[in-house]
């Protein structure tokens, strides 16, 4: 395989497992809805992110002998970021909106998440992006507007709407935060953020009056975190490895239209203009984003980490005798310096800087 080809059949793989984290999501978010009738937000909170970190510490202890590296000394200080801004602070923010907010404004202000997921990435974070990037995320955004909008009388109450907001840019802020430490074992990273998480708002919960609800209840927002908070989050971490935050944010941005659909097949609404013209705009924004060729001449500065890998055009080093190098293995690499051209993504070996 060339290392033209090796970089072109790389985006399928972040963009798929992007769209797998959105559509646990997007499934997630009705279900969590549904809980709230008998949950306290912040105990609510506390089970989803609890679930979410025993389910994924199963896998993590089940799944050791993969060839993942492990979180370094130097990953915890953006862990520990990425724990309080998108672990404790966005999903109480998200609890307590969902209390006061209706589902139609509640999927119109999640899309936010996207929108603070880029600005971030591409003006804090420096990540590379282009018109075409620019473009196709606003037409994703575009159409979770237009799918959730439901005239004037869809808005709620201000209160609930800024904490959906304040939940959505704690989650862009905890996005950048991740991709730095996105070279890591998702397992491990998603399964610490959970645990941590569920462990600090559970106590909170508790110290401020709120009871458990029944076992089923407690099984099943366990449940719904494991899946829509845990194993998402994985996928969301290796997707941020391969094609960057900013493209990550985007795809993850269609999780309100795979909540509508989820609507759709349960509850049989029916399937009207502002459906088709949603899934249209979305549709665009995601062909923009598959169909980018981004290509030029690059320097890698030298670079010293430890991911999973095989060796290719970037991964040409040394090893002890036994080891297979065309096998996936992990282990601390040296990156040389080097200068070539080649179809990439701002992915865990493309941070470099951009003239325009």
């Amino acid at each position: 395989m060339t290392e033209h080809d090796n970089h072109r059949n790389a985006l399928p793989v972040g963009v798929g497992i992007a769209l797998l984290a959105a559509i646990l999501f997007g499934v997630s978010t009705p279900f969590a809805k549904l809980l709230l009738g008998n949950t306290p937000p912040i105990l609510l909170a506390g089970l989803l992110y609890l679930g979410s970190g025993l389910g994924l510490s199963v896998l993590y202890f089940t799944r050791r002998t993969a060839e993942e590296a492990p979180l370094s000394r130097a990953d915890l200080p953006w862990l520990a970021g990425a724990i309080l801004f998108g672990g404790i602070v966005a999903p109480v923010l998200l609890m307590l909106g969902l209390k006061y907010t209706p589902g139609s404004s509640a999927s119109l202000l999640l899309n936010l998440e996207g929108v603070f997921t880029s600005l971030l990435a591409w003006f804090v974070f420096k990540e590379n992006f282009d018109r075409r990037i620019a473009l196709g995320m606003a037409l994703i955004v575009g159409g979770g507007l237009v799918l959730s909008w439901q005239g004037l009388g869809g808005f709620s109450l201000p209160l609930g709407s800024l904490a959906i907001a304040g939940a959505c840019l704690c989650w862009g802020i905890d996005n950048n935060l991740t991709q730095k430490v996105s070279a890591s074992n998702p397992y491990q990273v998603a399964a610490i953020k959970g645990a941590m998480a569920g462990a600090v708002n559970l106590t909170i919960a508790l110290a401020l009056g709120a009871k458990f609800p029944a076992l089923p209840q407690v099984g099943g927002a366990m449940l719904v975190g494991f899946l829509g908070y845990g194993l998402s989050l994985a996928f969301f971490v290796l997707a941020l490895r391969h094609v960057g935050t900013a493209r990550t944010g985007a795809y993850f941005s269609l999780a309100p239209f795979v909540g509508a659909i989820v609507s759709l097949v349960l509850l049989h609404d029916p399937i009207g203009p502002q459906f088709l013209v949603a899934m249209a705009l979305m549709a665009a924004g995601v062909w923009l984003h598959l169909s980018e060729k981004h290509s030029h001449d690059h320097r890698h500065e030298r670079l010293v980490h430890s991911h999973r890998h095989t060796h290719d055009a970037h991964h040409q080093h040394a090893h002890a005798p036994g080891v297979d190098p065309t096998e996936p293995h992990t282990h601390e690499h040296v990156h040389e310096p080097m200068t070539h051209s080649h179809p990439h993504f701002p992915d865990i070996h493309h941070r470099h800087n951009h003239s325009t």
